[in-house]
């Protein structure tokens, strides 16, 4: 039997709600799980990050004191409950978008695209094609 990775996600929530005092068990019962999250600077992803409780951690991220504090104001979240798992995901995302991660997943190998296709592209541009 196949094994999904997530079979849960919330997406582009409001980084407010976890300032609002009579919100927090309900945010508390719908994010204590463990998974990836993405943190967005308006509608582009800011920060990637992985936990065991993604609550906890947004609730952390979201202290103004901290280094990504006042950076962020959306969020989304999946459920990985894997950590093997939780780890492939947050490296595929911290690689595919440019973000203010600083670490650099190691599983993949970057294959960058070769000069003679760079030439060949900014040729058939510049002939209008």
């Amino acid at each position: 039997m196949k094994k999904n990775i997530s079979d849960r996600y919330v997406r582009l929530w409001p980084r407010d709600l976890l300032h609002i005092e009579d919100q927090q068990s309900a945010l508390k019962d719908k994010l204590t799980w463990p998974g990836i999250y993405i943190l967005y600077r308006g509608s582009v992803p800011y920060y990637v990050g992985k936990a065991h409780n993604v609550y906890r951690r947004l609730c952390d991220h979201s202290n103004i004191d901290t280094r990504y504090g006042n950076l962020w104001d959306m969020f989304s979240a999946f459920a990985v409950s894997d950590p093997d798992a939780r780890n492939d995901v947050e490296a595929i995302l911290i690689q595919a978008m440019p973000t203010a991660n600083g670490s650099r997943p190691h599983p993949f190998k970057r294959i960058r695209l070769p000069k003679k296709m760079q030439d060949a592209f900014f040729e058939h541009k510049n002939l209008g094609g």
